[in-house]
């Protein structure tokens, strides 16, 4: 090479250094923007729900959907599940028993991670509650009922669909319904729910119903507009999770086949493997290796068929 192809070689690894430099700094500076918004949102939404509590003292205990708290019971369930899944997968990939006791102690910060499945499964549960609800409400206003029969219309079919009284839509339409026995007014009653549930419909059609209520738009037209449109949406969300569902079981199931493989070696020719598991040579660096590439490759098929709508 001479010197021209030196410089220009140099020049063009620069400005790709300065364009990927610009692109990082511009990223970092977004999520710490975003970080911060939600910062501040996590605040409002906090005093919301605390000015909530306050006007409900006396009342049932009222669930804030944005934040899951596990009992001691589930933290102990979830732990040891954890902490023997770490066992197994340590004891097949080292088999070394004091190393795989050790870190199978990792399975007690498990719960965590699962704390947030389980605080989207609820909210699941509870989007695809008030689709019923909101479809029950839409019937009930068209055939004349006003809002407050129409509300305790709906609290009745809820009841025909959801036998379970701790069902979480029956438990705030009954909130709902006894707010409005007392003397508040429905659109309070609606917003701290969709405060306190934390899910973007809810909070659009809180939106919608409570600009309609006050603007004197005709609310039955509106309402099973919206109706429409969120339950079209919801139904949209469960054929995603259908169609992915598949895949996602087949990606865990690749993830499990390597384990699989290593478990069938380890039986069927242990000499073969042997060198993996001896410590003070590559075998066990290798091993590392492989395990890491197994959780990523999991996590990044986990978060490819992450789709939201």
């Amino acid at each position: 090479m001479n010197v021209e192809q030196i410089i220009g070689s140099v020049v063009i690894v620069i400005l790709i250094g300065v364009l990927v430099g610009r692109r990082v700094i511009k990223g970092r500076k977004a999520r710490q923007l975003e970080r911060e918004l939600e910062k501040r949102e996590g605040e409002i939404r906090e005093k919301s729900i605390a000015a909530i509590r306050k006007r409900n003292i006396g009342g049932e205990t009222l669930i804030d959907y944005a934040v899951y708290e596990m009992s001691f019971q589930e933290k102990v369930k979830y732990s040891l599940i954890a902490g023997i899944v770490i066992f197994g997968i340590s004891y097949l990939f080292y088999d070394h028993l004091i190393l795989s006791f050790i870190v199978a102690c990792l399975g007690i910060i498990y719960p965590k991670f699962k704390k947030n499945d389980l605080k989207n499964k609820r909210k699941d549960e509870l989007s695809l509650q008030f689709k019923e609800a909101i479809s029950s409400l839409a019937s009930s206003l068209a055939a004349g009922q006003s809002i407050e029969n129409a509300f305790r219309d709906v609290l009745r079919d809820l009841k025909l669909l959801y036998p379970d009284e701790n069902t979480y839509i029956i438990k705030e339409f009954q909130l709902i319904n006894r707010r409005i026995e007392n003397g508040e007014i429905v659109e309070r009653a609606i917003a701290d729910f969709a405060n306190r549930s934390d899910i973007d419909d809810i909070k659009n059609f809180s939106d919608v119903f409570i600009t309609c209520k006050r603007t004197g738009g005709d609310l039955v037209e509106i309402i099973k507009r919206t109706a429409d449109i969120i339950t079209d949406k919801i139904e949209i969300q469960q054929d995603i999770k259908v169609l992915v569902s598949q895949k996602k079981f087949e990606s865990k199931i690749m993830a499990i086949a390597p384990l699989g493989i290593t478990l069938f070696l380890k039986m069927s020719s242990p000499d073969f493997v042997a060198p993996l598991y001896e410590f003070g040579t590559p075998g066990p660096i290798i091993m590392t290796v492989v395990l890491i590439c197994v959780g990523c490759s999991l996590l990044i098929s986990q978060k490819i068929m992450d789709i939201k709508v």
